[in-house]
């Protein structure tokens, strides 16, 4: 049987610029073909086993010509593969989708295209600059920024109605032939004052913004080393940037910052860094362990009706006892007569999505506070349970023992995650991190470890944004100098911590 192949926009680079129906055909992909100017974190999304092949696509240096990336699409839906084809901006905006299409049509292959926001558009909202406005242009031009390169000459662009037109013009691809657009428009009447901009990478956190004239636009650009992916934007409209311009004035615009918690925790604090501008670099230190078959803990959610109070400790915990309690045909009721305690505002959100509020949660997310708010209200006639990671703080339990009866159960291990140790190594020599952040002490620990002691002095130049003051205590106990802590030990609050 044959397959389907997807023929998608990928938008113009801010990762939640993709379409609800584009992730709905990376998540259901067999094969993901896509080219550079696609956001790379989409492949994150995909299945187990999808196969990914990149096809390159930059300007002039193409790791598959596209008669080669239409014959990989059909060959691998002729296969019986569900094949995302994923492109950056729109398919049909100077995507030559159209040609890929074509191909699957002669060869009896069923598929779909998916509109994306195109760069024209969506790069330029970014950059402040508006296509339309009521008051610069009523209308708007899109036009390849270089011809043909295969023998076949494309129609003659008429410079002359472009240059008169009154509207915004924007050339896709155009960079190496700036010199003749500028001179073509200015030779067919454009005003030489005609402002111009540059974007290059468009809505990504590295986006920046050239202007000029129309005059002297090609000696801007040589001066400023303007390169490919850029847009090249002609119009009035470019006046309204620097009332418009949004994008670059979120707190973290341009910043590189390196997240170090594990893989399955690092979904708030990237989405975050994202939504505000910066660019998350992940290298995860830890990885999250269930211990298997855990009949120590089935044993007490058997006797659960022995307990006073059920203190949870983490995100982690939380899901982990959570599940097993489903697992055995039990939900929340079974806490009916228990008091639910938490640590941290993420463990109590945890706790309430499984369908409870908890009767306690301390103000500071640490041991200590927890134990001041119990101290002077339980005794030795209550059982508190405590399912929680194996190696933590010995603080809570042994306290708590000496005023009441505590039951700790390993429910899961955090282990050293090494798989990113190259990346880690070229991201502190490189030397363009702006932050890098430590959500606890394990996660210290971890790092200095992943890339040895030997390159522990590569963090000097790197602001190190501390989570609360037990993970600041590790920092400093290596050597290592915290440009700011946490007001409160929050994902948010660490936020804050960058932004200020």
């Amino acid at each position: 049987m044959k397959g389907k192949v997807y023929l998608v926009g990928a938008g113009p680079g801010d990762y939640k610029l993709l379409t609800l129906k584009g992730l709905e055909c990376i998540r259901k992909a067999d094969v993901i073909v896509y080219d550079r100017l696609a956001n790379i974190n989409y492949l994150k999304e995909a299945k187990k086993g999808c196969e990914f092949i990149n096809v390159g696509k930059a300007s002039s240096h193409h790791l598959l010509p596209q008669d080669q990336i239409n014959r990989l699409i059909a060959d691998k839906a002729l296969e019986g593969k569900i094949v995302t084809r994923l492109k950056g901006g729109d398919p049909y905006v100077f995507g030559r989708g159209g040609e890929e299409g074509e191909l699957l049509k002669a060869e009896g292959i069923e598929f779909e295209v998916v509109p994306g926001v195109t760069s024209a558009i969506g790069g330029l909202c970014y950059a402040g600059i508006p296509i339309t406005h009521r008051d610069h242009a009523s209308s708007f031009h899109v036009i390849t920024g270089h011809l043909r390169k295969d023998g076949k000459e494309n129609p003659e662009i008429n410079w002359n109605a472009l240059a008169n037109m009154k509207g915004t013009l924007v050339f896709l691809m155009g960079v190496s032939n700036l010199k003749n657009i500028s001179e073509n428009l200015i030779k067919e009447g454009m005003s030489k004052d005609t402002p111009v901009a540059f974007v290059s990478w468009a809505t990504r956190y590295n986006q920046r913004v050239v202007t000029a004239t129309l005059e002297d636009a090609y000696e801007v650009a040589i001066r400023e080393e303007v390169k490919p992916p850029t847009l090249i934007v002609v119009g009035t409209v470019v006046n309204l940037r620097d009332t418009l311009n949004f994008f670059e004035k979120k707190p973290l615009f341009g910043k590189s910052i390196m997240v170090t918690r594990s893989r399955s925790q690092n979904s708030k604090l990237v989405e975050r860094i994202m939504d505000l501008g910066g660019n998350p670099i992940e290298i995860p230190t830890i990885k999250i362990e269930k211990v298997q078959d855990n009949k120590e803990l089935e044993n007490e959610i058997k006797n659960l009706k022995d307990y006073t109070y059920l203190v949870l400790t983490s995100k982690n915990g939380v899901d982990i006892f959570f599940d097993k309690l489903d697992e055995m045909g039990l939900d929340c009721r079974a806490l009916a007569n228990i008091k639910v305690c938490s640590i941290g505002a993420a463990t109590s959100k945890a706790i309430i999505r499984r369908g409870i509020k908890p009767d306690i949660q301390p103000e500071k997310a640490v041991g200590e506070s927890l134990y001041d708010e119990l101290k002077d209200i339980v005794s030795k006639e209550d059982k508190i349970l405590i399912p929680r990671a194996k190696n933590a703080r010995e603080f809570l339990v042994k306290k708590l023992n000496e005023i009441s009866n505590v039951t700790e159960v390993v429910t899961y291990e955090s282990v050293m995650d090494d798989s990113k140790k190259e990346e880690a190594i070229n991201a502190l020599e490189e030397g363009n991190l702006d932050y890098i952040t430590f959500a606890s002490s394990s996660t210290v620990t971890n790092f200095i470890n992943l890339i040895g002691e030997e390159n522990k002095d590569k963090l000097s130049n790197t602001k190190i944004i501390s989570i609360g003051k037990i993970t600041t205590k590790t920092i400093l106990d290596n050597g290592l100098e915290v440009y700011k802590e946490s007001e409160k030990a929050s994902i948010e609050s660490m936020i804050e911590a960058m932004s200020e």
